[in-house]
């Protein structure tokens, strides 16, 4: 099915190759990263599948790198992409974490693994605790470089960390006696519609709820979810949402899968997941739920003609935080893409406001906020970005605490005559953050694990967390 497999690095070197077959040029690697790098000459990302030449790309690029299947043959896009994201969490799952270094020292036993993944350009094995049984390659430790006592945090757009993942090899128990752990994470990613007036249009939640597991044995555990948890909206329990409570208690789910080790009748009807967990990464939930949800930034923007200039015009950026104080979110980022009628764009920052003066900031019009600077990193660290080449306007906070409003102003000039073509034209704008902490956008939650092993004395370290993710957050200003 596929003709080849390799890894790139961001700068397109090769550091892995497979040929499997024979049927598309060795000049593939170089191929695929001169077409990816340069899709469409306005700096915007490859599609995952595209076709040079009568070969088709599909890649997925995660970790900072290039994973790509190249294949002759009609083959499913998804099971080839599904495949290369296992091949990412599976060498993660044995080094602990991926990158360009940690391949370079390991490329052997990437290799390894991957003559056991795939056969003759067939998918064979993608499971983790199998794997142990034909790999005897250990893997070469390299120092993790972002710190952290063997954390590390999710890489964000701006090069800003989320939350901390787990940076921990499968094998470290067996050959260290290290902790043992288990890892619970809720992770969702976002989608939602705004108009310029912040009035949520369309909403939606896609989650899943991912375990790393590090116990010795594999002994069986069990999950309780919500007990106010409705599967589907034919769930008889959505005709009696009442009993749970107000409508807004009730955790919705329109659809759902499980992982296949679960007894799916018990967990129906006594919403508890129970399995002996796989070493490693895998996924022990999935769900998607349509349910409007509390968003936690709305942006407000607006365009003003400058009074002084014809060819001029402001556009000001207001980002509120509606998530509670305990929280504090990374990564924040707000895209703005505009029309190629602007020429040049200045901008400025404005104060922050609290959570106590929040209301009165927001009665203020726009042009009547104080702008200052960009502040010290004693504060809080932004910047605005004016990306020419890709015509968007990208602002940047690295951390934003709930209760928060931040403002952007942007001077814009734009080709004489287009002022208001200019208005009409800019926009969606995007926004991107990752968001820890407790509750879930769904209200989903972990009431209690038990880990089912009879031995004395014997109890893991457990580790819940909760995150939600922009998907696709839009701000639709037209």
């Amino acid at each position: 099915m596929l003709s080849q497999v390799f890894l790139l690095s961001p700068r397109g070197d090769t550091l892995i190759f497979k040929d499997f077959k024979g049927n598309v040029p060795k000049t593939s690697t170089e191929t695929f990263f001169r077409k990816a790098k340069f899709w469409d000459g306005e700096g915007r990302d490859a599609p995952p599948a595209f076709t040079v030449d009568g070969v088709q790309y599909l890649h997925v690029k995660v970790g900072g790198l290039y994973w790509v299947a190249s294949t002759r043959e009609n083959v499913s896009p998804s099971l080839v992409l599904e495949l290369l994201l296992r091949m990412y969490w599976i060498c993660r799952d044995y080094f602990g974490y991926v990158s360009e270094e940690m391949v370079r020292k390991n490329f052997l036993l990437v290799y390894e693994l991957l003559d056991e993944i795939i056969d003759y350009g067939l998918p064979q094995n993608s499971s983790t605790e199998r794997l142990k049984q034909f790999i005897m390659m250990e893997p070469v430790a390299v120092k993790q470089r972002l710190g952290g006592g063997g954390r590390a945090g999710l890489k964000l757009p701006g090069g800003a960390t989320g939350p901390t993942e787990v940076i921990k090899s499968v094998l470290d128990t067996d050959r260290t006696g290290a902790k043992e752990e288990i890892f619970v994470d809720i992770v969702e990613k976002l989608t939602a519609i705004f108009d310029a007036s912040g009035h949520q249009k369309s909403s939606s939640i896609v989650g899943a709820i991912q375990i790393k597991s590090y116990l010795s044995g594999n002994p069986p555990i069990r999950l309780g979810l919500s007990e106010n948890l409705i599967l589907g909206r034919r769930d008889s329990r959505m005709q009696q949402s009442s009993a749970y409570g107000s409508d807004t208690d009730v955790v919705v789910l329109d659809t759902y899968s499980i992982n296949e080790g679960v007894d799916a009748e018990r967990f129906d009807a006594e919403r508890v997941l129970e399995l002996a967990p796989p070493d490693g990464h895998f996924a022990l939930m999935n769900y998607r739920s349509s349910r409007s949800f509390r968003p936690p930034f709305r942006v407000y923007p607006l365009v003003e003609d400058d009074m002084y200039a014809g060819d001029k015009l402001t556009l000001y950026l207001r980002l509120l935080a509606e998530y509670p104080a305990s929280k504090t979110a990374s990564g924040v980022e707000v895209t703005v893409p505009l029309p190629r009628s602007v020429q040049r764009v200045h901008c400025e920052t404005g104060e922050q406001c609290s959570a106590t003066v929040l209301p009165a900031c927001l009665q203020h019009a726009p042009n009547e906020s104080k702008l200052l600077a960009l502040p010290g990193r004693g504060v809080f660290e932004q910047s605005a970005e004016w990306r020419e080449r890709e015509r968007k306007l990208v602002w940047s906070i690295k951390n934003l605490r709930g209760g928060q409003e931040h403002t952007l102003r942007c001077r814009l000039t734009v080709d004489q005559g287009s002022v208001e073509s200019t208005k009409r034209d800019y926009g969606p704008i995007m926004l991107q953050f990752v968001l820890p902490g407790k509750p879930s956008a769904s209200g989903l939650d972990v009431r209690y694990m038990k880990i089912l092993k009879d031995e004395k004395n014997y109890a893991p370290s457990r580790w819940f967390r909760v995150v939600a993710m922009a998907n696709s957050y839009q701000i639709r200003p037209h």
